[in-house]
């Protein structure tokens, strides 16, 4: 049974043109990655939990900030890994001053000995189609496709 995960692809219009919110993975394994490294805020989920619930909840703990806005569908991908994530869009205008991530332990340098904390996300950022089209994840591709589509046959949650 592949691993699930939920999580919400937040956007909103700038100068006409919609962006998308995308977070970069922290820690030492992720610090000098860019291209196809940045995901919608998402994680993993239970079976005693709704897919919206856990989107919800990932959202907030990787950005620090508690979604109350109406949500959208954007059905599910399956990523290399063979996880299979459920997205939900949501209008977010807002900057993102308010990131605040939780934190994991890391025991870094490798068999060194030493648990050091890493944030889970280090950075969230506003992009445009077209740029997070570069910057996200693969795997996450469709689902800036299925927010272009809805946005652009005028649905919007």
């Amino acid at each position: 049974m592949p691993k699930r995960s939920a999580g919400i692809l937040a956007y909103k219009f700038d100068l006409g043109l919609p962006c998308v919110l995308l977070v970069h993975p922290g820690g030492p394994f992720w610090s000098s990655r860019d291209c196809g490294a940045w995901s919608i805020p998402k994680g993993e989920y239970g079976a005693d939990e709704a897919p919206e619930d856990a989107a919800r909840r990932e959202f907030e703990e990787e950005t620090g900030r508690a979604l109350t806005e109406p949500l959208f569908c954007l059905g599910e991908v399956r990523q290399k890994s063979g996880k299979i994530i459920v997205a939900y869009a949501a209008a977010v205008d807002s900057t993102t001053s308010w990131l605040q991530s939780n934190a994991f332990d890391l025991e870094w340098p490798p068999r060194s000995g030493r648990i050091q904390q890493f944030p889970e996300v280090d950075r969230a950022e506003w992009f445009a189609l077209a740029e997070a089209r570069g910057k996200i994840n693969v795997g996450q591709l469709p689902l800036l496709d299925r927010l272009e589509k809805m946005l652009t046959s005028g649905v919007r949650p």
